[in-house]
């Protein structure tokens, strides 16, 4: 899905080049690279022969498949979320990137919208005091293709869209998610996956989390979808609205404070965050734990719809 956006971004920076692509749908790889000013390759050990890095946003059940090519081949690697589709496929990816010596960072462009960059430092700051409560939404369209084949995506809407939210309350407050309910069901779609669900969840210190990460969107939305987050803390409330590019936030002492801001595009700032890793050799700003532990607060949400009571992840 952000294929050709990542390519934009890679042809905008000065200090890389976009060397081609490999699909394994040959046809629609050959259309691509034009597309992207590129070349296709048919065979992709070929591709990754020599390259600095890799940007994998294939099926997610193929993710560890080609993270262990591009690690064998020496190439640091951004893979596009969720990281895999099981938690062992995951760790899997972790560790065979670290036995490799290289890289891996996962595909959460959300963090790097210009008003969601404000409210964390805001959040370090303790501008609401202590956090008390989150509600969170990530609706979108429904995407269609492999992302509606529960064995190409591992998970429909909840897969899709609870990591996103959660990466940012992970990154936001610095706790892990210690236990999760969830509803999920099929109401909106004639898709064979769940398209809408509802999510309850308590992190480290007893903060109360909700989200909705539904594809309820029609495709005459104004936008794609949305993120937003109503962070509710001791001394006062933020409105977070990251699609809109702006956030508020209320207190007492001030009144209403409204925070405007327009952003780089979200994938352009991923893109140049991992270039920038591999050219001065550093970790990931976003790492394949982090991406983990987004999809093991997904998987449980699955679990706990299944089972119809909560989920304890310690």
């Amino acid at each position: 899905m952000h294929a050709q956006s990542y390519a934009r971004a890679l042809n905008s920076l000065d200090n890389c080049e976009l060397v081609g692509i490999y699909d394994p749908d040959h046809e629609r790889g050959i259309e691509g690279a034009q597309e992207m000013g590129t070349e296709f390759f048919a065979d992709p050990a070929k591709l990754l022969a020599g390259l600095d890095g890799v940007i994998i946003c294939s099926e997610n059940n193929r993710h560890r498949e080609f993270t262990e090519l591009a690690a064998r081949h020496g190439c640091h690697i951004l893979c596009e979320k969720p990281i895999a589709t099981t938690m062992q496929d995951g760790q899997a990816m972790i560790d065979i990137c670290k036995e490799a010596n290289v890289q891996l960072q996962i595909a959460f462009p959300v963090r790097f919208m210009t008003p969601v960059m404000q409210v964390k430092e805001m959040l370090d700051r303790g501008a609401v005091g202590e956090v008390l409560a989150i509600s969170g939404t990530n609706h979108g369209q429904m995407p269609g293709g492999w992302f509606v084949d529960p064995e190409a995506s591992g998970g429909g809407a909840v897969m899709d869209h609870t990591v996103h939210v959660v990466d940012l309350i992970r990154w936001f407050l610095g706790r892990e998610f210690i236990s999760v309910y969830a509803e999920a069901d099929t109401l909106l779609w004639d898709v064979d996956i769940d398209d809408c669900g509802m999510l309850s969840m308590e992190l480290e210190g007893g903060v109360i989390v909700t989200q909705d990460p539904s594809w309820s969107r029609p495709r005459t939305n104004p936008t794609w979808g949305d993120v937003t987050l109503e962070i509710t803390g001791t001394k006062g409330v933020i409105h977070l609205d990251a699609f809109a590019q702006n956030f508020v936030v209320y207190d007492d002492l001030a009144g209403q404070i409204q925070e405007r801001s327009f952003a780089e595009d979200m994938d352009f700032g991923l893109i140049k965050d991992f270039i920038s890793m591999i050219a001065e050799d550093r970790e990931p700003s976003i790492t394949g734990f982090d991406g983990l532990k987004a999809m093991e607060v997904a998987l449980a949400a699955y679990k706990s719809a299944q089972q119809n009571k909560p989920i304890f992840l310690v």
